[in-house]
């Protein structure tokens, strides 16, 4: 713990003209007012506000804010008022103070709107004041760098994922790359331990394989500037954990993917070098395309500067440099705080020229609530993510790419179940819709749950993903279940046997199976045959010769007995029943099935040239049938081939006529045109045999339409 006198000469030795008899003061104070106060590590609480005095003295920042560090507990933490502060420190500092102490709790008010409230009222005060959002970083940062003595695991992630959305992209907004730096590596060892841990074993073993690709590189660049006499200093650079886990996953790229972990600075005198030897390392190394960016000339928000470039360097690997003055090096790594190192005149509204601190000041006139200002800075700050508000204006966060049954599951599993549609800024969009910063997102639900195999297309996130194959799993487990039965029901049937479960149960041992749950489980999935049960109950019963003789389909001849065949309603396609993609079945076509293992049924038209080609166990071919599909709404995808003329209106003409039978595209290809007509191929909505009959014959009393058939 630094001493008083040693705090003192430490600011003194930057500033001759310390107030250094109201630092004194201030030391004194604070230590008296938090007096037998503890941390949770069991040091002093006064140990806290030196600590972060420390820190900002490091930077070399002016003796009020020093100040303010020193008291910027006091109020919050004990009986101290600001009228105390006031009186004993002038209208300046008690200012400060009063920016950085927090709100005391609401009684009535949210964990969410005190942390809004407190966010709101520290920018209230930046915006009069940058100093106060110093202090407040400084204060983050030794809160970070001690976390480990707080012994609550959930208080420890919730204070790291606050610094991580909050604190560490103000401290960017500011420039003061270290401190972001610092507090993302801080948070990430907390958030994600065993990740941060596995990078840093990475980064480890690097180190001993490229021990010398560091210094020879060095080495090489030095021996080229030498040459044209030009003084600099460079120096290699090894990328942070959080921030080579963040590329990894931006970018959905391996660890050893990654080009840029490593990287080169080179600093030099004035911005005329920069040029020269970004010229020169150009000439002698092979350029990155696409990889070269002058924030000299066009400085980023945040006042950075640099010239970036990427290069194939001296010892044939990709290397990553950055060329700037050793002013804009400070600036790089300290931001508004090098205006304090380089004694330039500093304006109490500093913040304000800072473009990200400035938009959210921006924000801060517009929002009313202080719920809605935090909602809304956060948007400003995170340009990889996605925020958007429910109808009740909650703000819910998603990372880019989400689409409407991500947010609706992170809502509610509930939600996300029963979800039906969607509602974008009240409009009716389709649940492939990718949602964008701002859109009011509202979940159109209906009493059934609805979750379909495709639903796995729809969604990013791991809560909505999880929660879709979970119930995905049940649903198909219980249609494998339903399935099995079915044959195993069906079987005894043809074998003219009558079916009883207790019978069935006493061979379950047989097979290793539990329950006749499992046992119908396994024979829906196709893993177990019925013939082996049967066979296993009457072995004297002589069973059909062929039945692990691989044969030809098409040359199957079997007798569509409607009651000993397999009834399709019911089952979910996708599930325990799939329609061949080769062929769309609809209802009305003769079909055959087939149990494909871990599939379930997969049905085809009975003239599919592609099941022709099939070989299948006899055993595994199953007689089905539609059944009251007339009156389902349900709706199968039927692919016809229509010729067209090639003539202003052919295309609207095909589309109402497909409209007016009462059916919908859902896709359409341009196979081949000429000057004469159009091939096309079309994806269509229909629900059975008939009325996909009756498309067609729409189709072919059309002017327009020269051919039509199915595909």
């Amino acid at each position: 713990m630094l001493r008083q006198v040693e705090l003192v000469e430490k600011v003194k030795s930057y500033d001759p003209y310390v107030e250094e008899e109201l630092l004194n003061k201030a030391y004194v104070y604070s230590m008296k007012a938090h007096g037998s106060q503890k941390r949770a590590s069991g040091a002093p609480y006064f140990s806290h506000p030196l600590e972060v005095a420390g820190i900002l003295a490091d930077y070399k920042f002016d003796s009020k804010t020093i100040i303010t560090a020193l008291l910027h507990d006091v109020v919050e933490d004990t009986n101290t008022d600001l009228k105390d502060i006031k009186v004993n420190f002038g209208n300046e500092i008690s200012h400060l103070v009063d920016g950085v102490t927090k709100l005391s709790k609401f009684e009535d008010r949210s964990a969410k709107f005190n942390q809004a409230e407190n966010f709101r009222k520290l920018l209230l005060a930046t915006s009069k004041d940058i100093r106060v959002l110093l202090v407040k970083l400084a204060d983050r940062l030794h809160n970070m760098r001690t976390i480990s003595h707080i012994k609550n695991i959930e208080k420890r992630k919730k204070i790291s994922y606050e610094t991580l959305e909050i604190y560490a992209p103000l401290a960017e907004r500011l420039g003061m790359q270290e401190v972001r730096s610092e507090l993302d590596d801080l948070s990430f060892a907390v958030i994600e331990p065993e990740i941060r841990d596995s990078i840093l074993q990475r980064l480890q073993l690097l180190r001993q394989q490229d021990e010398n690709v560091l210094q020879q590189t060095i080495k090489k660049i030095e021996e080229l500037l030498d040459k044209k006499k030009i003084d600099a200093k460079i120096f290699g650079r090894e990328k942070k954990p959080y921030s080579i886990w963040k590329k990894m996953k931006v970018k959905s790229v391996n660890f050893s993917q990654l080009s840029d972990i490593m990287g080169f600075t080179i600093l030099l005198e004035n911005i005329d070098d920069c040029y020269n030897v970004l010229g020169l390392l150009h000439q002698k190394y092979s350029y990155v395309p696409g990889r070269f960016k002058d924030y000299i000339s066009t400085p980023k928000p945040n006042g950075y500067q640099s010239l970036h470039t990427t290069l194939i360097g001296p010892i044939n690997r990709r290397i990553e440099i950055q060329v700037r003055t050793f002013k804009m090096n400070d600036q790089a790594d300290l931001g508004v705080a090098a205006h304090w190192i380089y004694k330039e005149k500093i304006d109490k509204n500093e913040g304000k020229q800072y473009k990200g601190i400035r938009q959210i000041l921006d924000i801060l006139d517009q929002s009313k609530e202080p719920e809605e200002f935090l909602e809304h800075t956060k948007l400003q700050m995170y340009a990889h993510q996605v925020f958007v508000f429910t109808p009740s204006g909650d703000l819910i966060s998603l990372p880019k790419g989400a689409m409407p049954l991500d947010f609706a599951f992170l809502v509610h599993t509930d939600i996300g179940s029963n979800c039906i549609g969607v509602k974008v800024n009240n409009s009716i969009k389709p649940l492939y819709t990718k949602l964008k910063n701002g859109d009011q997102v509202e979940i159109l639900t209906g009493k059934e749950n609805v979750i379909s195999p495709k639903w796995l297309e729809l969604s990013i996130t791991g809560k909505a993903r999880a929660c879709i194959k979970r119930y995905l799993h049940i649903k198909e487990d219980d249609e494998f279940k339903k399935l099995g039965k079915e044959i195993i029901l069906n079987q005894f049937k043809i074998q003219k046997i009558r079916f009883s479960e207790e019978s069935v149960k006493t061979v379950l041992g047989n097979f290793k199976l539990k329950n006749s749950d499992e046992l119908f489980l396994k024979i829906g999935k196709g893993e177990l045959i019925p013939s082996k049960i049967i066979f296993s109950l009457f072995p004297e019963k002589s069973l059909i010769e062929s039945n692990d003789k691989i044969i030809l389909l098409n040359e199957v001849k079997q007798k569509r007995q409607e009651n000993k065949s397999i009834l399709l309603e019911g089952l979910t396609p996708g599930m325990s029943v799939h329609y061949a993609s080769c062929c769309n079945p609809i209802p009305g076509d003769s079909v055959m099935a087939y149990i494909s293992e871990g599939k379930g049924l997969v049905i085809h038209v009975d003239t599919c040239e592609e099941i022709k080609k099939l070989k299948i166990s006899n055993s595994k071919i199953i007689n089905v049938r539609w059944e009251n599909f007339k009156h389902k709404k349900k709706n199968f995808v039927a692919k016809i081939n229509v010729i067209i003329k090639n003539k202003i209106g052919s295309l609207g003409s095909l589309s109402s006529i497909i409209g007016r039978s009462m059916s919908n595209i859902r896709n359409l290809k341009i196979t081949d045109r000429n000057k004469d007509f159009f091939k096309i191929d079309v994806e269509i909505d229909v629900k059975d045999l008939d009325h996909f009959n009756k498309v067609l014959v729409s189709l072919r009393t059309s002017e327009f339409v020269e051919n039509v058939s199915r595909l």
